[in-house]
């Protein structure tokens, strides 16, 4: 892990070097052997059974669940007190990501590991762990996380699911309904937020077996469709004191700092699921004759694929990014310190920004790479006896669940603007040194012999572009901004984009020096391909947010500065495309 500990949104407003992040090619040797245990899994134990699975053959995806648990991948973060291997979240992030090429298992696996068991193990207390978390990690028992209700999707926190302590002080009696829990028709055990005294959340634990319990009927979904979604109700269910996680009324917290690791952990299973679906199309690619070549031989495909292999390149990039982040955190607290679980929480807290960056765009990734595969395949990719059909159907969800996209951006720029006002971020002040850097004009000039000088140059000014319209849009609504959510959207979508070509552009810039020429030549064209469209999307939304806060002589001085600001000489580019599109066609995967 890098030895410098950035605070959550600091990228915004610092210059971060190439050797203070982690990428994929610090793997160490054990976390090589996680990602090498879950990929033989999936391919012996998942893919052969995928369209069973499909079918909703629930004993059969317990059974595998089952399996997982024997390979211990349940256990792998969980602490070696109660059983677990207590690595770090790198590991784990690693299991999710290789995960991805499950489909619809993945989301049950997911569910388990992200929801169903952390809450119990980051929050409960020692009773609760020495009841339950052996069985948890070792797969005799399943879990599930019962938040959403059929009037409280986004808005969680409206739910109506109440919680009031009985008569006798011992148990607290649950009234309410969840809805869409995911291995609901299997779980074992719950974690449930519910109401104590009809404002505050608190969350339980709460066994299948407890009396009031019931399971609805299996919802009829567009995708995932192996997985188990249903509604879980609770009539005057009974749950002991004991089962309470976190203190009373804040279980809210208990929510929020278990859905930052599922945000993360979902980056990562849908970049396995993209980095699948590219080489699926690949291979179809290969195959498929038209005007009698390979349609993989096109200039039409190779640019489909080359612009895949650059987007996921920067997916990897970026959640590698984040759990080396969260793991250099984590490990700097000691174990023997007071208030240690608290810390450790915290430490998770820290990053929920970056963790709904995540999410946000490694699922659209996704969306782009399963469009593009099923165009790839052309009409027998709107098939359902061939795999693009599936990708296409699986990846809707995941710009929903674990928060929508549009509620995963509010909260990404929510959480800057707020660390701003707490004085976390120096948002302000460099704000003012960027509005006067923009009427200042630049004679600054680039060495471009020097390896990604260009895409480092090009990320510098779109953070001065960031500041710019941040600090616009905050001198003209102050307060009233955080009701401006066309506004709070555009920037969100800039700040999304400068963490993902700076995590892309520092991989590429530690991985180089030790790289042989081949990759060297891959990593530059991937991260040209990138910065390219991502300074293009950047330029949008900072256009969309120029127009929607200034007008007159301000509107057009910053839109100068868009234009300035996202500059981007990208010389070479069809070469660098073509580069990429043969090495993928040439090993019929994704090559990084």
């Amino acid at each position: 892990m890098a030895e410098r500990i950035f605070k959550g949104g600091e990228y915004l407003v610092t210059e971060v070097m190439k050797d203070e992040v982690f990428t994929p090619e610090d793997f160490t040797d054990e976390q090589k052997q996680i990602a090498e245990t879950t990929e033989q899994f999936v391919l012996k134990e998942v893919k052969p059974d995928i369209d069973e699975i499909d079918r909703q053959n629930f004993d059969l995806m317990v059974e595998r669940l089952k399996k997982c648990g024997e390979l211990g991948l349940f256990m792998i973060d969980a602490p070696k007190e109660y059983g677990g291997l207590e690595l770090n979240k790198t590991a784990s992030i690693l299991a999710a990501e290789k995960m991805g090429a499950a489909g619809s298992f993945s989301v049950a696996y997911s569910c388990h590991t992200s929801l169903g068991t952390p809450p119990l193990m980051y929050y409960g207390t020692r009773e609760l762990k020495n009841k339950y978390l052996k069985k948890l990690i070792s797969g005799e028992w399943l879990g599930a996380f019962c938040l959403t209700e059929p009037d409280a999707g986004s808005d969680a926190f409206s739910g109506k699911t109440t919680a009031l302590l009985s008569d006798d002080g011992k148990n607290y009696i649950l009234n309410g309904t969840k809805q869409f829990i995911t291995n609901g028709s299997f779980a074992d055990i719950f974690t449930v937020f519910a109401k104590t005294d009809q404002r505050h959340f608190s969350a339980f634990l709460v066994e299948r077996g407890f009396a009031g319990v019931s399971i609805g009927s299996e919802e009829n979904k567009m995708g995932i469709k192996g997985s188990s979604n249903t509604q879980v109700v609770f009539d005057n269910a009974r749950v002991p004191v004991e089962n309470v996680l976190g203190e009373i009324g804040r279980g809210h917290k208990v929510a929020l700092n278990i859905l930052n690791i599922g945000r993360l952990k979902l980056g990562a299973t849908v970049t396995g699921m993209a980095k699948d679906a590219l080489a699926e199309g690949i291979r179809y690619a290969n195959k498929r004759k038209q005007f009698g070549k390979a349609i993989s031989s096109f200039g039409a495909i190779k640019e489909k694929l080359a612009d895949m292999t650059a987007n996921i390149f920067a997916s990897e990039s970026l959640v590698y990014r984040l759990s080396g982040m969260m793991d250099g955190k984590l490990e700097s607290i000691e174990k023997d310190t007071e208030n240690y679980d608290e810390k450790y929480q915290k430490g998770i807290e820290a990053y929920s920004l970056e963790c709904g960056i995540a999410k946000v765009f490694c699922s659209d990734v996704l969306a782009h790479v399963a469009d593009e595969v099923v165009q790839i395949f052309g009409g027998y990719g709107y098939i359902s006896d061939y795999p693009a059909e599936r990708f296409y159907r699986d990846e809707r969800i995941n710009r929903i669940f674990e928060g929508t996209n549009e509620i995963n951006r509010l909260v990404v720029i929510g959480l800057i603007l707020r660390k701003a006002m707490k004085g976390e971020l120096p948002l302000r002040s460099e704000a003012m040194k960027a509005f006067e850097f923009l009427m200042t004009p630049s004679f600054e000039e680039i060495d471009e012999s020097i390896p990604f000088t260009k895409e480092k140059l090009l990320l510098k000014n779109l953070k001065t572009l960031f500041l710019i319209l941040a600090g616009a849009a905050v001198q003209k609504y102050g307060d009233r901004l955080q009701y401006e959510q066309e506004i709070l959207l555009a920037a969100a979508d800039m700040a999304i984009q400068i963490f993902a070509v700076e995590s892309a552009v520092l991989r590429a810039e530690k991985a180089y020096i030790s790289a042989d020429e081949r990759k060297k030549g891959l990593m530059k064209a991937a991260v040209q391909v990138f910065s390219f469209a991502a300074s293009e999307k950047t330029a949008v939304a900072a256009k969309k947010a120029a127009f929607y806060v200034e007008e007159g002589d301000t509107l057009a001085m910053i839109l100068s500065g868009v234009r300035r600001f996202t500059k981007y000489d990208a010389t070479g580019l069809l070469q660098a495309k073509r580069a990429l599109a043969d090495a993928v066609i040439e090993e019929e995967k994704y090559i990084f």
